[in-house]
């Protein structure tokens, strides 16, 4: 089966699978970078047409800027072009009380000169604290270079809808929201997806198999604490702490074994399945260094999960605490578990400390 295709406005249609670029950075160990841009073309050879990267992703967009260039030379701006291109605009934390509109402009011109595009097809734009400087001046600026035909279309990341009302109020013309989205932080369902949808605002969500959780190789495991190599396997621990016990999650990835077993697929395709099938959601973001994990990321696209798969999954999550709340409510919380982890001026800095150490 081919991939599926969305389309989040006329001219600008995606992969329902993106692959995701932030394990590309180095916080997650060593790259390849070579590898790793060679394989890009795998992803784009089997439908995967969207790669979803970041300003403050260190190298990333360079990456993706390679990749790009290399395969207009050898294939030809026809075959390029088929690379959609989603990047942040993330101003540091400490920068937003001062942050001048050139400057958020020069890095929508950075972005442009390392990806080495003639457009940004999409640009997610966050603020770490909308109560600090002028978001709204911001992006004010991001949609003037819109107009200018630097930036296609606008999206946010990480905001709900008490954040991006406003913008939305005032006729910016938001066309997504890049939201954490999976069995285990079902956060984005209920009031945001309900008012996305009046306003014809679709997610791409990423976490979908929380940082590696949610797969086969967490099935039957003990509960490791929080000793492991980088702050994404941190960060989504902390979100298992809030959806219940270490042994509801290990219940649920025996209920997405049973349903995989039944479907001949892995646990992370139904995991996927399951936030692709939700509503509003336009794509989901899986993370990816290379290539050797694509032929299982392509399964999803021929699995469909029917009733009973449906019910046995729901008998689990009546069961979760958690987590609750806004999107990234508890992620923005800097004093908390969530937001201590958290690195919040990565442009200017991107080796600096996070803010604090996991509490027991």
């Amino acid at each position: 089966m081919s991939p599926e295709t969305t389309d989040l406005r006329p001219g600008h249609r995606i992969s329902r699978v993106i692959k995701g670029c932030w394990q590309l950075a180095g916080d997650h160990g060593p790259v390849d970078h070579a590898a790793a841009i060679a394989d890009m073309e795998a992803f784009l050879d089997a439908g995967i047409t969207t790669f979803d990267c970041a300003d403050i992703y260190r190298g990333v967009e360079e990456m993706i800027g390679a990749f790009v260039a290399d395969l207009r030379r050898r294939r030809g701006r026809e075959t390029a072009d088929h690379v959609v291109v989603h990047t942040k605009l993330v101003p540091d934390l400490s920068r937003l009380a001062d942050i001048r509109p050139e400057e958020i402009e020069a890095i929508v011109d950075r972005s442009l000169a390392r990806l080495g595009i003639e457009r940004l097809h999409l640009v997610q734009f966050f603020w770490w604290d909308t109560a600090i400087g002028d978001p709204v001046g911001a992006l004010e600026v991001l949609k003037e270079c819109r107009r200018k035909g630097k930036i296609a279309n606008l999206g946010t990341t990480n905001w709900d809808a008490d954040r991006m009302g406003p913008f939305v109020e005032a006729g910016f013309d938001v066309v997504s929201a890049q939201v954490q989205y999976s069995l285990l932080d079902r956060r984005p369902a209920g009031r945001l997806a309900d008012w996305a949808g009046a306003r014809d605002i679709r997610f791409l969500c990423y976490g979908t198999l929380a940082g590696g959780f949610l797969t086969d190789a967490w099935l039957g495991r003990p509960d490791p604490g929080f000793a492991f190599e980088n702050r994404s396997l941190v960060k989504y621990r902390l979100i298992i702490d809030e959806f219940g016990p270490w042994d509801l999650f290990q219940e649920l990835l025996a209920c997405l074994r049973a349903i995989a077993d039944r479907h001949g697929v892995s646990i992370a395709s139904v995991a996927t399945r399951f936030v692709l099938d939700a509503p509003q959601v336009a794509a989901a973001i899986v993370g990816a260094r290379y290539a050797r994990h694509l032929p299982q990321t392509l399964e999803v696209f021929r699995l469909a999960l029917d009733a009973d798969d449906r019910a046995a999954i729901a008998r689990v999550l009546d069961q979760a605490g958690g987590p609750s709340g806004p999107v990234y409510g508890l992620e923005g919380d800097r004093t908390g578990r969530h937001g201590r982890i958290m690195k919040y001026n990565l442009n200017t800095d991107p080796n600096a400390p996070v803010l604090g150490a996991i509490a027991p």
